[in-house]
């Protein structure tokens, strides 16, 4: 077997024992005679893997008795719509922090649902430049950037532009934008390190990038916001239901949920999340140092303090050469490094499962391919 460094942006790598024991268990789970895809998601066997997920979710953030933890589907994109379809009610407003791709989106979901109910949703600070195509995003927002509503129902916040390679709190703790529960997009940086879940009053990942297979979105929730919802939503848009179903209100993406249980089983073997921040803070030094060392053949166009630790994205000198890199790349066994199609470049995504072994190999090759075409 021959196996690719993989630096796709999601789905993206996952972690080869996890990998290793969905192999061994896929034909016959636990001595049950058929897969666990093949279990009934009432049954007790699925039910164990489902809730000792949840409980291993809790442990490694330390998520208290104020949040729910919840297994949903569709994405982040999902995601986008549900949390004004719940949260917003006539007269009421929402606050949305601009820092790439991914939360502008969110904001152009958000406004729709904005309109149907007489609320509003605005852009509470933005970080970017330009307009159209030519629009750019190099740093996470200050607190100096946001003119928060402390009157907000939420502040709407993507914590890692997977796009732009753009990363709130890198070397921190995040900025205090008001009084507004902040609900946060970690879709790309969920589980690289432990964080303050309480500083939250909801987070939304979608599976594909640290925590297991797509399918599967990850939502922590506080209790209050859930409890607040809208009622006059169909059953399956309300938090409400998932909560009183343990996110069994219809049949989840079980094999996902498997997925995500063996990967959080493998991140607790790693001496959980401080240890897995380690590992991953030794990844993004080893590759910016690489970069930074090529000034005159490769280039992060992100400020220096907002460089994802995820998501490394930098230039060559030309695009022919960007092309070049990926085509040679790809021959030397490191796939996923073209840049996303509506910026460009190169971009190397090196969540939890892209190891060390991985960044030594995509540097070996950057240093050689700047000395080859420099």
């Amino acid at each position: 077997m021959s196996r690719v460094f993989n630096f796709n942006p999601g789905p993206a790598a996952l972690p080869l024992p996890a990998l290793e024991r969905a192999r061994e268990e896929l034909l016959d789970y636990r001595g049950s005679g058929m897969s666990i895809m093949e279990h009934s998601h009432r049954g007790k066997d699925y039910e164990a893997v489902h809730n000792e997920a949840i409980s291993l979710l809790r442990e490694q953030l330390s998520i208290s008795d104020d949040y729910h933890v919840l297994f949903l589907q569709g994405g982040a994109s999902m995601q986008f719509a549900m949390v004004p379809m719940n949260l917003l009610t006539a007269g009421k407003s929402a606050d949305y922090v601009l820092t790439g791709a991914w939360s502008e989106k969110a904001l152009s979901e958000a406004k729709p649902m904005a309109a149907l109910y007489s609320a509003a949703v605005r852009a509470a600070g933005t970080t970017g430049t330009g307009e159209g195509k030519e629009k750019s995003y190099v740093r996470a927002a200050t607190e100096a950037d946001v003119k928060a509503d402390d009157a907000a129902v939420y502040l709407h916040l993507c914590s890692n532009e997977t796009v732009h390679g753009v990363q709130f709190a890198v070397n921190g703790e995040f900025p205090h934008f008001g009084k507004a529960p902040v609900v946060a997009d970690m879709s790309s940086d969920f589980l690289w390190r432990k964080i303050d879940v309480s500083r939250f009053g909801m987070i939304y990942a979608g599976a594909q990038k640290n925590v297991g297979p797509s399918g599967v979105t990850v939502v922590v929730v506080r209790k209050d916001l859930v409890d607040a919802g809208r009622k006059d939503l169909p059953k399956i848009f309300q938090y409400r239901t998932h909560v009183e179903n343990n996110s069994l209100y219809n049949t989840p993406s079980t094999f996902g949920i498997y997925i995500v249980r063996n990967v959080l089983l493998w991140v607790k073997d790693q001496g959980g999340l401080a240890g897995i921040e380690k590992i991953n803070r030794e990844k993004a030094w080893l590759l910016y140092k690489t970069i930074d060392s090529h000034p005159g053949f490769y280039r992060c166009p992100v400020d220096a303090g907002s460089r994802s630790v995820m998501n490394v994205v930098f230039r060559l000198p030309s695009e022919a050469l960007e092309e070049k890199f990926v085509s040679e790349s790809k021959k030397a066994g490191l796939v996923g490094l073209k840049g996303h199609r509506s910026v460009g470049g190169i971009r190397a995504s090196i969540y939890n499962a892209t190891g060390l072994d991985a960044i030594h190999a995509l540097t070996h090759f950057m240093n050689e391919f700047a000395k080859a075409n420099g």
